[in-house]
């Protein structure tokens, strides 16, 4: 059994700076991919980063302001999160997958954390 838990989110002003983490763990679990999603009220659950053994990939909305990073032997994952916007408040999730996953497509990852809530004041 893989248990995900997802920590850091809170209230920012716009403009300020969060970091979110995330670790996953279980017996025998190693994370190939590992990926933070966002959902906001009233909207779908989409991609924000995700990050692999070798490569990094983000949304569009957050490049150049998110960096995704990871810590293989633990199994865990940050994610940093500068120049925030009130359009990123949502709440955020973390995904994990032991193979590798097609990094956008939420489908593709079968283990999930609960969510942490990101709000970011105008």
């Amino acid at each position: 059994q893989v248990q995900v838990v997802e920590s850091g989110g809170g209230l920012v002003q716009t403009g300020g700076s969060l970091t979110l983490s995330c670790a996953a763990s279980g017996r025998t679990f190693s994370a190939n991919v590992m990926a933070w999603f966002r959902q906001a009220p009233g909207k779908e659950r989409e991609f924000v980063a995700a990050i692999t053994w070798r490569n990094t990939y983000y949304a569009d909305s957050v490049k150049g302001r998110f960096t995704i990073s990871r810590d293989n032997a633990k199994n865990t994952a940050s994610l940093q999160m500068n120049s925030l916007k009130p359009e990123d408040t949502a709440v955020y999730y973390c995904a994990a997958s032991s193979t590798m996953a097609l990094p956008p497509n939420p489908g593709r990852y079968p283990y999930w954390g609960q969510g942490t809530q990101v709000t970011v004041s105008s």
